[in-house]
């Protein structure tokens, strides 16, 4: 797996397609232009060999129908397609920006040329695509590096979320954590553990746990108040990260209302269903009964008072006015 990360700042987990892969959906795409390469020269062949054309211009003629389909071949397709070939269809692949978004006409363009005059050149034995490929970490060939592109995969098995929670008489402990010097690599190491949590053996499981607890407890603080396990421990800081990016990437929308608006969400709650965590990540407190106190009896009013005269006394009793 590789991260991505968009123009929002949001780091998106892909796969990176490798050099067996790509050399084989690259095949693909060859022997389509070849035949479609076979199939133009044929059409053309009685007028090239035919007396009245020249040597010069058959060459010629022949030089622009190569350039023609093998360079327009790739410009085209991945242009229309947005980073998508023949090859690449078949096999699941897919050209994107390094920002994880589609490929337009320029990148298409920088690609194929550099794919047809540096990477895969003849004259430099084809060799160069091939070692940049294999010493890159994203398998980039010189042509993605100029343009700005990478392979990705996107035939994968989807992985559900992690059950991110904190517990409730951890919230504010989790709300003063440091979390800082915790690196993306190292989080996301975290989250795959978590999403894998229920397929590892009872021995790794724990292995695992214990060592991605340890280093995380490194870079965090304060330490919890109360023991946890690891996986505990691990869901409670992821929980809590995911929390504070929300609000940092969150933009500041008019407030809807009326009887479609949005209910209040707890961002601590506990997921409940098929997805709930395992018993070891313990449970929040039931919430307490709410009691309503009867309302106070209505102030009584005061009797008016009169003098001799037959008028209230003033502020006996407003209501005698």
């Amino acid at each position: 797996m590789s991260q991505l990360v968009t123009g929002e700042a949001v780091v998106l987990q892909v796969r990176i397609a490798r050099m067996p892969t790509r050399a084989l959906a690259c095949a693909i795409d060859v022997f389509i232009q070849v035949m479609v390469l076979s199939g133009v020269l044929g059409l053309m062949f009685g007028f090239l060999f035919s007396e009245q054309s020249s040597e010069a211009l058959a060459v010629a003629l022949v030089m622009i129908v190569v350039l023609l389909v093998v360079i327009g071949y790739r410009l085209v397709m991945e242009t229309l397609t947005r980073g998508r070939t023949v090859g690449k269809m078949v096999l699941g692949l897919k050209v994107v920006r390094d920002d994880g978004s589609s490929i337009r006409f320029r990148h298409a363009l920088v690609r194929t040329l550099m794919w047809f005059f540096v990477d895969f050149a003849p004259w430099f034995a084809a060799s160069p695509g091939i070692v940049a490929s294999l010493m890159n970490k994203q398998g980039k060939r010189i042509g993605d590096m100029v343009a700005g592109t990478v392979v990705i995969r996107e035939r994968q098995q989807a992985m559900s979320s992690p059950p991110l929670f904190v517990p409730g008489h951890l919230v504010a402990w989790a709300q003063s954590l440091e979390l800082s010097q915790l690196p993306d690599e190292l989080a996301n190491t975290a989250r795959d553990y978590l999403a894998r949590y229920t397929e590892l053996q009872p021995a790794a499981r724990a292995a695992l746990g214990e060592t991605l607890g340890h280093r995380v407890a490194q870079v965090t603080a304060p330490a919890p108040p109360t023991p946890m396990i690891a996986p505990a421990f691990l869901s409670a800081v992821l929980a809590e990260r995911r929390r504070r990016e929300l609000i940092r990437l969150a933009v500041v929308r008019p407030v809807s209302t009326g009887p479609f608006a949005p209910a209040p969400s707890d961002q601590y709650a506990v997921p409940a269903g098929p997805f709930a965590p395992p018993s070891p990540y313990g449970a929040l407190p039931p919430e307490p009964v709410p009691t309503f106190a009867p309302p106070p009896p209505a102030p009584q009013p005061t009797p008016a008072t009169h003098n001799a005269q037959g008028w209230a006394t003033p502020g006996s009793n407003q209501s005698g006015w």
